[in-house]
């Protein structure tokens, strides 16, 4: 593990350690979009980008692919943001940008497993209805807006994947991975925009996503604390 740090640290990272973080990226959005909250969104948003009309299945498709590009958009944009910034202060702020990170993987650790709570903050309180039944425009701003307003469940996980993508200091590879996460959070609106009649049985996952949250949360803690001692052990 020490190795893993100081070579994704150093931004020379390998290849085979960004397919790991590729993986994990999208299996994060996956537990993202299977948490409690999330799965008791799915109804609002599938009904928000359908404008609460009848479709044909293949327009709800269509709809709810183009809400995961904008999703997508917005994610691909933090992830340039977390690369390029994460060059910047790693420079100039050196060990101090690993304490950084650290401290934010601890925190986010600790809201997973409900050690810490506190509100996330919410850009958008609200979001308007499809009114028009846009196929295109209105779900890709939908989207954009819904990445940008975020929930309380998938945001401690991005979070945590933000932190990765700025340390990892690689601007193609950070985009990448937020725009996996995005992929791995929508899987589960298609899955509910094609079955909307087994969107209730997914809630029968709420306890068992509960649990692989507090268990995610339980590892971005351990990465934290190797962190922490990996920056202060030479000084003991």
């Amino acid at each position: 593990m020490d190795n893993l740090v100081q070579i994704f640290s150093s931004g020379s990272t390998t290849p085979g350690i960004w397919v790991l973080m590729f993986a994990a990226s999208f299996a994060g959005g996956v537990l993202a979009s299977i948490s409690p909250c999330s799965l008791a969104m799915l109804p609002l948003i599938i009904g928000y980008v359908g404008g609460y009309s009848k479709e044909t299945p293949l327009r709800t498709l269509a709809q709810l692919c183009f809400f995961i590009f904008g999703t997508a958009i917005v994610f691909s944009i933090i992830g340039i943001i977390c690369a390029v910034t994460g060059s910047v202060f790693a420079s100039t702020l050196g060990g101090y940008f690993t304490l950084i990170m650290a401290s934010l993987l601890l925190v986010m650790g600790l809201k997973l497993t409900g050690i810490l709570y506190f509100e996330m903050p919410v850009m958008i309180k609200s979001m308007p209805t499809n009114s028009t039944n846009s196929l295109f425009l209105y779900p890709v701003l939908l989207g954009i807006a819904f990445a940008l307003a975020g929930t309380p469940c998938s945001t401690p996980i991005l979070a945590g994947i933000m932190a990765f993508a700025a340390m990892g200091k690689n601007l193609a590879a950070a985009v990448l991975m937020l725009f996996l996460f995005a992929l791995g959070q929508g899987l589960i609106l298609i899955i509910a925009g094609l079955f909307t009649s087994g969107v209730k049985n997914l809630k029968k996952f709420a306890e068992f996503s509960d649990v692989l949250l507090k268990v995610s949360g339980g590892l971005l803690i351990l990465v934290a604390l190797y962190l922490y001692y990996k920056t202060f052990a030479p000084l003991i």
